[in-house]
């Protein structure tokens, strides 16, 4: 593809958000305890931390700052501040100021909140997670994108593509775009196409794109807290699978039930 050749730094902003849910099947207060044990295992700020340090890896930033906090009962929200320069070390110049070559670094980062339900309703517990990989320059959020969705393999994944602004080029024309995009579908792996059923709600000309995933195929025992799968009787199974379907296929279609 052309590059275009810009006059100063491009200020185009591309962010790409994840919303994403996993479901858990929870009968009894032994197996709440264990789910929110497990929430705290795999949904902590040290844990997302690592993750958002591998996206940083991917999409081939640099790591300015990193703010994590865990909440209580449970929860957890990191930020990674992130450049696409390499950083070096500051040098003092003559009038005491340190001297930087980063710049707009407020509009390059990585974030993650998780959401994850305390109690079951109906003896479905969701999980949440909301992601955004936000970058101002030549670095591509989408580069995360299908490093994310196998990181998590999450039930449902809601994506959001936007880019905000317009840069200019060395003749002074300005440029909404500097990259082609018709759908976050064609920037999807073809392993990850076919585990999820994809639904797009695109606005091209607002340079706003927006997918929706489902899984295709639902691994029950993925779903049940604590080794109690073989446990259960076909008929209960049957029930299991129909109940987190419902849940699921509720968020998928955005229905109040």
């Amino acid at each position: 593809m052309k590059q275009i050749e810009l006059k100063d730094f491009n200020n185009l902003t591309k962010t790409l958000t994840f919303n994403i849910y996993d479901f858990f099947y929870i009968h009894s207060s032994q197996q709440l305890a264990l789910y929110h044990q497990y929430i705290r295992a795999k949904y902590n700020a040290q844990y997302l931390t690592r993750i958002l340090q591998e996206v940083n890896y991917t999409i081939g930033a640099s790591i300015l700052h990193i703010a994590q906090q865990d909440y209580k009962p449970q929860g957890a929200s990191v930020n990674v501040l992130i450049c696409e320069a390499p950083i070096k070390e500051d040098k003092e110049i003559s009038n005491g100021y340190t001297d930087t070559l980063l710049a707009h670094l407020d509009k390059s980062h990585i974030s993650v909140h998780t959401y994850p339900e305390l109690e079951p309703y109906q003896n479905i517990a969701s999980v949440r997670v909301d992601i955004d990989v936000s970058t101002c320059g030549t670095i591509s959020p989408l580069q995360a994108l299908n490093f994310l969705i196998r990181r998590f393999n999450s039930d449902i994944v809601m994506l959001d593509y936007r880019i905000r602004g317009f840069t200019r080029d060395i003749r002074g024309k300005k440029h909404y775009m500097d990259h082609s995009i018709v759908s976050i579908q064609d920037f999807l792996a073809l392993d990850i196409q076919k585990m999820y059923q994809v639904i797009d709600k695109n606005v091209p000309e607002e340079r706003n794109f927006h997918t929706k995933m489902r899984v295709k195929t639902l691994n029950l025992e993925q779903h049940c807290i604590g080794n109690i799968f073989v446990q259960l009787k076909r008929s209960t199974q049957r029930v299991i699978y129909q109940s987190i379907q419902k849940e699921m296929q509720d968020i998928f279609d955005g229905i109040e039930a």
